[in-house]
């Protein structure tokens, strides 16, 4: 295996794709719409494919949810972060008009963690380890 890739499907895929690029430092590559392609036959003007790249190891996915009724069967994106300030940052930043499920705090581990669903639907856990081995990133 050489990677596993996230597909996230959210409301409004080109506002959330801004959203996130600002969120992350990210990069956002190969934007597929639906339009004369007879395979998204229906989904004209909707975001059939889009990469965001945070880094050379952290690529997601997104997509526009495909019906109105998509509520999204996205499972919860866990985003192991690098310092406590990167998990701050990105935590009051996703919070915006977000359900919090989870409120920004230690764990039973003592790692600091938050679970949320942003304004665009995609469900997020957040974590930062202080114990974690620093720079281990194979």
């Amino acid at each position: 295996m050489k990677h596993i890739i996230p597909n996230i499907a959210v409301r409004d895929c080109s506002a959330a794709l801004d959203y996130y690029k600002n969120i992350f430092c990210a990069e956002i590559k190969n934007i597929q719409f639906g339009d004369n392609n007879p395979n998204f036959k229906g989904l004209e003007g909707k975001i059939v494919h889009s990469e965001l790249h945070i880094n050379n190891h952290c690529i997601m996915y997104f997509i526009d949810m495909l019906t109105e009724n998509t509520t999204g069967p996205n499972p919860s994106v866990i985003l192991e972060l690098e310092s406590e300030d990167e998990l701050n940052r990105i935590y009051n930043e996703l919070r915006e008009d977000a359900t919090i499920f989870f409120e920004l705090q230690k764990n039973f581990l003592g790692d600091f963690h938050a679970v949320l669903r942003d304004k665009f639907g995609a469900l997020w856990a957040l974590n930062y380890s202080e114990h974690c081995c620093k720079n281990n990133h194979s």
